[in-house]
């Protein structure tokens, strides 16, 4: 009885490993320009929808044929393909894309969600600020509000919420980055009127600068619950 039990789990991890590979296998990965700017590409055979992810620091991930990316450790580049997967079409684009024509792009595709994490918020929210319409935007490590600490940050850029379109914020809560301390959600949240919500993660693992990609800031250990987060509210 063991033994059929064992085989019986043995054979669905393999199927499942096999329609796992399966699906990657069937992305179409390429090279396109966007305003001049070389950018990834991503297409499942029936895109329900589009997602721009937006790089964390200065934005450089070094997009090259194909689809290829020479610096891909961000946390949001790392997982590109994870939201391939589950049916978006997905822009991974270079430093430094304008986000209105991204966003203009991905419409071909339908509903665009701009995704954008830590330094990427400030490009995300100057984009929107200067007349990009995402259908919904999603702030993960974000700047936020004055009480990170940067005046350069999301309530500053855009002034009032008026531009801004339903949000997510994803937020780690003991995210360590002097840049992003947790304290600086809520006041976001309140000036947002309604148009916003948090998803706080917690547990992980945390190594190196608490400002990088694999610490709580970068949500390491924790890609699979920032892409379900983010898909999940890509959907409604």
């Amino acid at each position: 009885m063991r033994i059929a039990i064992f085989a019986g789990c043995f054979l669905l991890a393999v199927s499942l490993l096999d329609n796992s590979a399966a699906r990657a296998a069937a992305l179409d990965q390429s090279t396109v320009s966007v305003g001049g700017v070389s950018a990834a590409l991503l297409k499942p055979a029936h895109p329900k929808g589009g997602i721009i992810l937006l790089a964390g620091g200065a934005g450089n991930i070094g997009v090259g044929p194909n689809g290829s990316i020479a610096r891909d450790g961000n946390q949001l580049v790392r997982t590109r393909a994870a939201y391939a997967t589950r049916g978006f079409a997905v822009l991974v684009p270079d430093c430094c894309v304008n986000v209105a024509a991204a966003v203009q792009y991905m419409h071909s595709f339908g509903k665009v969600t701009l995704v954008g994490t830590s330094r990427g918020t400030q490009r995300a929210v100057q984009g929107i600020a200067a007349g990009a319409r995402p259908d919904r935007l999603v702030l993960t490590s974000g700047f936020l509000s004055n009480a990170f600490g940067d005046s350069d940050n999301a309530m500053n850029t855009l002034g009032s919420p008026a531009a801004l379109p339903p949000t997510l914020v994803v937020h780690h809560r003991q995210d360590g980055c002097v840049k992003t301390l947790p304290a600086g959600v809520a006041p976001f949240l309140d000036w947002a009127k309604g148009k916003a919500r948090v998803t706080w993660l917690d547990g992980g693992q945390s190594t190196g600068n608490p400002c990088e990609a694999w610490a709580h800031h970068g949500f390491a250990g924790q890609d699979g619950q920032v892409v379900s987060a983010v898909t999940g509210f890509a959907a409604r």
